[in-house]
């Protein structure tokens, strides 16, 4: 599997949620953009039942590391969840698969990994970027590190253990690091 990167440019990020909804579906570019604000794993994200919902917050244990994570939804995040809420009230999965003919008799699951990955990789070929489906929480990661600086709020936010996997999964090198001891000057 190819390696894929945040999406540093916030214009970039809103031109991939438009290009998911215009050449896949709401669905995909809703999933892009939960994803952004909650950073979750791909299989975590998909896997959200409405019942791991209180209020403003979303409760569940993450399947890689058996962790629970606990997390504010902010408002943007909160307003597509209502939306899909009321245009799906009889969903269980936030993003439940509902498309194909399949799907109607059987017992209700998410979309797949794999549907959500190839949609974001035609999106990626067309803006030219490496886009998957982490591209989400290494983007969210990437983007709080740039505004804070502050690495070990980052690591707490993707739940990582270590400073150098965390720097090295939302794409900052050493030419950044350089860059800021450069520009930075007191």
């Amino acid at each position: 599997m190819a390696e894929v990167l945040a999406v540093k440019n916030v214009d970039t990020i809103k031109l991939i949620s438009h290009l998911l909804e215009i050449r896949h579906s709401k669905q995909m570019s809703d999933i892009w953009n939960i994803g952004i604000n909650l950073a979750l794993r791909i299989s975590d994200l998909l896997s959200i039942k409405f019942n791991d919902i209180s209020e403003d917050r979303l409760i569940i244990q993450e399947s890689k590391t058996g962790k629970i994570a606990s997390i504010q939804l902010n408002p943007k995040a909160l307003e597509i969840i209502h939306r899909i809420r009321q245009e799906h009230p009889s969903h269980i999965y936030l993003f439940q698969s509902y498309r194909n003919k399949q799907a109607i008799n059987r017992i209700p699951r998410p979309l797949t990994r794999r549907a959500v990955g190839k949609a974001f990789a035609s999106i990626g070929e067309e803006v030219k970027l490496d886009l998957g489906t982490h591209s989400m929480r290494k983007t969210r990661g990437y983007h709080l590190y740039q505004s804070t600086k502050d690495i070990a709020r980052v690591m707490q936010m993707l739940r990582h253990s270590s400073e150098r996997v965390t720097l090295r999964y939302i794409g900052v090198t050493q030419d950044d690091i350089d860059k800021d001891f450069k520009e930075l000057v007191l």
